[in-house]
């Protein structure tokens, strides 16, 4: 006997109401019962700060480093959309990454520009990838990592399916312990927004179809809240500066209260 969680009782419930539509349409049961879903508290908060994320990077191996900066940028799902990637969807003169249709998540189609530290990353990758041609291999992946078939065999590059040993080995060492892949893209999410991504833009480049999903993923940190409040300093001392402010991000003139010395 073990403890049971919520989810693993809903996904049975789920099951069990499914069983009970399936006889309604096969006209075995004229009305189903209701089956309540216990509350799941289950959603996940993690992600990085930058100089969290740079310290776990500097624990990984040299082969890993690319695929968590790569999903720490773009907010890409690693193992679907990261790992599987090659150089036919890789655009240098559009400046551009694709994700073919069915591929992902959604099934849809996605297009990635290219932002300066990103084109850096895949030049990177494709100067290994062009030392390996003269070495005589040929790998279609973006990301790879050097693996000998036999022992003291010789090396040959090979697509990378997980690296989660080295990925808890290197959370632990930075101390950040518990994290997972999956808070890159939260980061991501959070990343974009924080430096002024239109949110519709940045569920595009991340593949969040639904506005409560990428709602949950736009996570407030307690730095955030002390940017806001340093933000906020003075804000009764300076009326004028005030309201110029408030028009500079749209907001209506007539919202802001003139002092004396502030002839409207």
């Amino acid at each position: 006997r073990r403890p049971v969680s919520a989810a693993e009782i809903n996904r049975e419930l789920t099951t069990l109401k499914r069983m009970f539509s399936l006889a309604m349409q096969a006209g075995k049961l004229l009305h189903k019962p209701h089956v309540p879903l216990l509350r799941e508290n289950n959603t996940r908060t993690g992600f990085f700060e930058p100089e969290q994320f740079q310290s776990v990077r500097r624990h990984l191996p040299e082969a890993i480093q690319p695929i968590v900066t790569f999903a720490y940028i773009t907010g890409w799902r690693i193992a679907s959309e990261v790992l599987p990637l090659q150089w036919r969807q890789v655009d240098f003169e559009a400046g551009e990454i694709r994700l073919d249709a069915g591929t992902t998540k959604n099934g849809e189609g996605r297009v990635f520009v290219m932002s300066d530290d990103l084109r850096t990353l895949l030049k990177t990758q494709q100067t290994r990838h062009e030392d390996l041609k003269k070495a005589g291999h040929l790998c279609p992946y973006v990301f790879f990592r050097l693996v000998a078939e036999k022992r003291g065999g010789e090396k040959k590059p090979h697509c990378v399916k997980a690296f989660t040993k080295v990925w808890k080995n290197a959370c632990r060492a930075a101390g950040c312990p518990g994290r997972i892949p999956h808070d890159l893209r939260r980061t991501a999410v959070r990343n974009m927004v924080r430096r002024g991504v239109p949110e519709r833009v940045a569920m595009k480049l991340t593949g969040h179809k639904t506005r409560s999903v990428f709602e949950r993923y736009n996570i407030v940190s307690d730095g955030d809240l002390m940017f806001a409040a340093k933000q906020l300093n003075g804000l009764l001392n300076s009326p004028a500066q005030v309201r110029v402010a408030a028009i500079a991000v749209g907001s209506p003139q007539s919202t802001v209260p003139h002092g004396p010395s502030d002839p409207a």
